[in-house]
């Protein structure tokens, strides 16, 4: 059987009692600037992968190693949204998905 289509939604819900699971492990006080600094920290790995596949960096990477990185990187985003009570989806429909419709 197929998995499920992902939704933002579905993917900020996980993410948030992962967050959880990771910040009570680690015993982490997730403030507010902890928020934007992780989300740092992942720009900061997804672009050090990029870097060594492009062979512009130090050591070796895979895709996966990328994908993985990108993949922090969204799931953090989401995280900050949801911190700062920002909508995700409807922030998408008005900065980007505007462009799609017709004018008048």
């Amino acid at each position: 059987m197929p998995a499920a289509p992902l939704t933002l939604t579905g993917v900020s819900d996980a993410a948030e009692q992962i967050s959880d699971i990771y910040a009570g492990k680690y015993d982490i006080n997730r403030d507010d600037d902890w928020f934007l600094l992780k989300l740092q920290e992942e720009l900061g790995e997804l672009a050090q992968a990029h870097l060594r596949l492009s062979s512009r960096g130090r050591g070796a990477a895979t895709e996966q190693d990328r994908a993985d990185e990108a993949a922090d990187v969204l799931c953090m985003l989401l995280l900050y949204c949801r911190r700062f009570g920002i909508d995700p989806e409807e922030a998408v429909r008005r900065k980007w998905l505007s462009w799609l419709e017709p004018t008048a």
